[in-house]
């Protein structure tokens, strides 16, 4: 076998050829007809792109066939974003698409992504340059269709906010062939006239054939070169066209346009208001400061007065007699204050001010043995009243006033406990708690069976 030679594995083949195509080319866009198509159940699609001369693999993956705004189908012209790739199990060189839209609408969205990068490299969308909008336009000029839906809720909202402000109409064809060049003109003839402050460039909504005028690129350069300030108000709010891109200032809507350029009544209201608080406080503190200057100079011609400087000089006199008068009295308060202590210490030693204090502690020795003496009795007298308590509960008349009783034999007294203690004839004598009963004894037997057996004991009362 010859080492020398590099020879390469299909493998190996196949992965480089794909690393050189993958590093090879960039994202890139692909206009085709669809065929092959085939939607397997992972989700994927795969299918060809193809034109009069050749055709090429393609694979677009479930993630972003999920994020498809239509439903591709066989012989549909289409535009594919893609990245060029090899499929290296079959060596089959394909594309994997990232984006994919129909072919109309595509070309023309293609076109329009170049021109705007273009343009913008160029400055003409740069915040810097935009021009203010006048806050209170004295004359408004609408560039639109005089017969659409646009113009009708232009004039709606502008006589809604400000009744009052002067609106001019610069009719033009918004849609369709020729539509750009009318554009043109009517920014052309609003520009030469020069009789508004702010202009509103409108339509409604549309597709982007619809919208294609707007995307003209001699359009864009007008608004850009226009002397008065463009307003944008094309199509909806997810509309966006160079026209709106290079205004000074872009709506959502044509509504909204004119929101943004007339200036409600109430928002005029309230600024009349403050510019007349602003002039009534401008002049007032006018007022304030030439009312101070005056009163400075005022002042300035009384302290030269001679009468003044008398009067100064007296209030210096009367100012030296104050500090003399409250020297006094602080002397006077500085001796008082030392003496106070002394006189507190003699005070507080004098034979009256003693016998005061034992009198007092008499008195309150006297308190405390009076109230220890009252403490002492209680205590003994609740616990004797706890002995006797305790007494009254071991006592046997208490236990025979809860119903219990003492049975004794008679004659001689002696105390029964057992049945057997007695036979039939023998005379008792039992002791209630209110008095004693006689009566004798019918028969003796063992301890009867049930509380019922012992009510059925035959006791006589004999009185």
């Amino acid at each position: 076998m010859d080492f020398s030679r590099d020879i390469y594995s299909v493998a190996r083949l196949t992965s480089e050829v794909r690393a050189v195509l993958d590093g090879s080319f960039p994202l890139l866009w692909v206009r085709g007809e669809i065929s092959n198509l085939a939607q397997p159940a992972s989700g994927h699609l795969y299918f060809s792109l193809k034109d009069e001369a050749a055709q090429v693999r393609c694979a677009m993956f479930r993630a972003k066939r999920l994020l498809l705004a239509f439903r591709p189908e066989n012989g549909q012209q289409v535009l594919a974003r893609a990245r060029v790739t090899l499929y290296e199990p079959r060596g089959d060189f394909q594309l994997v698409i990232e984006h994919l839209e129909p072919g109309g609408e595509g070309a023309l969205r293609v076109a329009f992504e170049r021109l705007r990068q273009r343009l913008a490299a160029e400055g003409l969308f740069a915040e810097s340059v935009k021009r203010p909008l006048p806050a209170f336009p004295r004359q408004v000029g609408l560039i639109t269709s005089p017969t659409g839906a646009a113009v009708r809720d232009l004039l709606a909202v502008l006589k809604r906010r400000f009744s009052a402000l002067p609106v001019v109409i610069y009719p033009a064809q918004v849609q369709g062939e020729g539509a750009a060049a009318s554009l043109l003109a009517a920014l052309a003839l609003a520009n030469a006239r020069n009789e508004c402050d702010v202009l509103i460039l409108a339509r409604g909504g549309g597709s982007l054939e619809d919208l294609n005028a707007f995307n003209d690129e001699s359009l864009a350069r007008a608004i850009r070169a226009s002397s008065i300030p463009v307003v944008s108000g094309v199509g909806h709010e997810t509309d966006v066209t160079l026209a709106d891109l290079v205004a000074d200032r872009r709506a959502a809507t044509p509504s909204a346009a004119a929101e943004l350029v007339a200036p409600s009544v109430e928002h005029v209201r309230q600024r009349l208001q403050a510019l007349s608080a602003r002039l009534l406080n401008a002049r007032q503190r006018r007022f304030d400061l030439v009312r101070q200057q005056l009163s400075t100079l005022a002042r300035h011609l009384t302290q030269l007065h001679p009468t003044a400087r008398l009067q100064q000089q007296s209030q210096r006199l009367d100012y030296i007699r104050q500090r003399l008068s409250n020297l006094i009295a602080a002397r006077l308060t500085q001796a008082r204050n030392q003496f106070q202590p002394v006189a507190a210490r003699l005070a507080a030693g004098s034979p009256e001010r003693r016998l005061e204090r034992d009198q007092a502690r008499l008195r309150s020795l006297s308190q405390q043995l009076i109230w220890s003496q009252a403490q002492a009795l209680e205590q003994r007298r609740g616990r004797l009243g706890r002995a006797l308590a305790g007494l009254d509960a071991r006592s046997p008349l208490a236990t025979l006033a809860r119903g219990y009783a003492i049975v004794t034999r008679l004659p001689d007294g002696a105390i029964i406990r057992d049945p057997h203690q007695t036979a039939p004839g023998t005379r008792i004598q039992v002791r209630i708690a209110d008095g004693t009963l006689a009566a004798v004894v019918e028969s003796t037997g063992a301890k009867p069976s049930s509380p019922q057996d012992d009510r059925h004991s035959a006791l006589n009362d004999s009185g």
